[in-house]
């Protein structure tokens, strides 16, 4: 993939909402902008995530025509808990990474967010969650179902310790989740592919 010239330009986007849908061989996602009275707007983008692959890619698109892909995300490796993960503008210019940290996330899911600019870290916010969904996953046929437990994330800039982003779970039986994102150096392609990973990935 060629890459244009010059630096993307950044997105701003502080607070937007994810909602999915399932079929039986895809996961479906809108993502919609926060309306200041915290009500769901705008489509901001459409993205599927084809399951049973062996590197993982999600294209997002303007809108479900999918006549024009907007931003993706891509993993570097195969079947790689820990794998490195790009996230591209619509000409295949890169926004930041992400990956998940496989040792810390055995008790509570830690993952890695890189933009220019920012080194952040972001793990579940409640540990006792993160155990009790672990043990719930563990229970033949149960772990195939919902989920009960609630479960947010905070990332936090590892320099300073300042909130760059968080995603929060609301209580449905279709996933839904409320991303805010204070800190603009976290491009909303980027918090957006992030946040659909956060479901889309979570289990693996």
């Amino acid at each position: 993939m060629t890459t244009p010239a010059g630096s993307p330009a950044p997105m701003t986007v502080p607070s937007f909402f994810v909602s999915q849908r399932i079929t039986v061989m895809v996961n479906r996602y809108e993502i919609r902008a926060a309306t200041p009275d915290g009500g769901e707007g705008q489509l901001l983008a459409f993205a599927e995530q084809k399951r049973m692959k062996l590197k993982e890619e999600v294209t997002f698109y303007a809108d479900e025509s999918k006549s024009r892909a907007v931003f993706s995300f891509k993993a570097r490796q195969r079947l790689d808990v820990h794998a490195e993960h790009d996230v591209y503008d619509e000409y295949g210019r890169v926004l930041g990474t992400f990956s998940k940290q496989f040792g810390a996330s055995l008790l509570r899911s830690t993952w890695n967010l890189s933009a220019p600019g920012l080194q952040a870290v972001g793990r579940e916010r409640r540990p006792v969650i993160a155990i009790l969904r672990r043990i719930w996953d563990l229970i033949p046929w149960i772990g195939e179902i919902w989920v009960p437990f609630v479960f947010h994330f905070d990332f936090v800039d590892s320099a300073t310790g300042q909130p760059v982003m968080t995603s929060e779970r609301k209580k449905a039986i279709r996933d839904r989740y409320v991303v805010t994102v204070p800190d603009p150096r976290v491009d909303f392609r980027l918090a957006a592919s992030m946040a659909v990973a956060l479901d889309a990935l979570q289990s693996r």
